[in-house]
């Protein structure tokens, strides 16, 4: 029989260059918001407000799991913009989808499900979630979780005797798949050193700071570059492994001076050195408002939020999560009140006007928001659209 006409493997060797996952994690105070910030042309999404105190460029702080969900695809829209996206934290991200889990179900925590059902439906959820982020880094950007850690006690199947661990403060079904899916895991501790005292007694000494590349009995890490098992908690350290950005987002590499460390996310020049993006210098009284080109979709956000006539923002007053989810979407006041009085929601007031949805009760509200697909998928039938 005559063989088959197949055409040539196409083959390809060499290393690819291409943006990284990371995931950085450790006892909370490690410094792993600092280290973060040094990433190029980071953008945080801040879960729990630990980047308060830092410079740099961030996204709205989510207060639903649909919001944190809004905003990764609205980076994976604007992907030239971005160099880095960090999540900090996994942990309290994870919070997010548990509470939006159970919204959705009517429960009052994960564990009401039963059978670990709601862990599995979380894990879905989070799962889609690490979707976008896999297209977001097939686009060119980075993107780092960072995450608490937590101790557990651990026993190997061949061995009596446990011992302690470091693993990252996710649930088990959340943790395996973050590692699974991170191309580097790099665990962050304090180097202590146990010393024995004149009495016999253990002291301890030390401090540094380290992290580690390479997996051990006590924590889990890995990475695919042939980084030294334990290293420096500094940025240099990787610097290497990220290939010069191609977005419009500036580089935000930070370089810690040896006495203390910066929390600065922006690029430090010297006075021969310019960028494009430099503005020419000006005086006190005539220098205009500097907004970067991460700050600024946020400060033409603020401005469009405003409403012209009384200068108040228009989501003000609103359920807390529903107003962010609102935000987020870019949706309207008058086409949420379309969809509730249209569909029959709520009823009108007996003079026929809608309710204000800044009124609306806040069990409601949290309905919109957990089925929030579901809710928009009517603005067809009810939104009154100007055509």
């Amino acid at each position: 029989m005559a063989p088959f006409n197949c055409a040539p493997l196409n083959i390809t060797k060499g290393r690819i260059i291409h943006a990284l996952k990371v995931i950085l994690y450790g006892p909370e105070g490690i410094g792993k918001t600092t280290l973060a910030a040094c990433f190029p042309g980071v953008v945080f999404i801040d879960t729990e407000g630990s980047t308060k105190s830092f410079d740099v460029a961030r996204l709205p702080a989510p207060t639903s799991w649909e919001m944190l969900v809004a905003e990764v695809q609205e980076v994976l829209n604007h992907a030239d913009e971005v160099g880095t996206l960090c999540i900090d934290t996994a942990d309290w991200a994870e919070k997010l989808c548990n509470r939006s889990i159970c919204e959705k179900a009517g429960k009052s925590g994960i564990e009401d499900f039963g059978y670990g059902k709601g862990y599995v439906f979380a894990s879905e959820a989070f799962g889609r979630l690490l979707d976008i982020l896999n297209r977001l880094s097939e686009l060119g950007v980075n993107v780092v979780f960072t995450a608490h850690a937590q101790q557990r006690k651990v026993e190997l199947p061949d061995q009596m005797d446990t011992y302690d661990k470091y693993e990252l403060k996710c649930s088990k079904q959340i943790s395996p798949m973050l590692k699974e899916w991170a191309d580097m895991v790099l665990f962050c501790n304090f180097k202590t050193f146990v010393v024995q005292s004149d009495s016999g007694k253990g002291k301890a000494q030390g401090g540094e700071r380290r992290m580690y590349a390479a997996h051990r009995p006590a924590f889990d890490a890995k990475n695919r570059f042939g980084l030294p098992d334990e290293m420096p908690m500094d940025f240099g350290q990787i610097a290497h492994l990220f290939p010069r950005p191609t977005t419009g987002h500036p580089v935000q590499n930070v370089t810690a001076p040896a006495s203390s460390p910066t929390h600065t996310g922006a690029p430090t020049t010297t006075e021969s050195q310019t960028t494009p993006n430099t503005m020419p210098p000006t005086t006190i009284d005539s220098a205009p408002e500097v907004v970067s080109a991460a700050q600024e979709p946020e400060v033409q956000r603020k401005k469009a939020d405003i409403n012209p006539f009384t200068g108040r923002d228009i989501y003000e007053g609103i359920y807390p999560p529903l107003a962010d989810l609102l935000r987020a979407k870019g949706v309207s006041l008058p086409d949420i009140q379309d969809i509730v009085h249209g569909a029959g929601i709520l009823p009108k007031q007996p003079n026929g006007e809608y309710v204000e949805v800044r009124d609306y009760p806040e069990g409601l509200c949290q309905e919109i928001v957990a089925k929030w697909d579901s809710f928009w998928a009517l603005s067809e039938q009810y939104c009154q659209l100007p055509f």
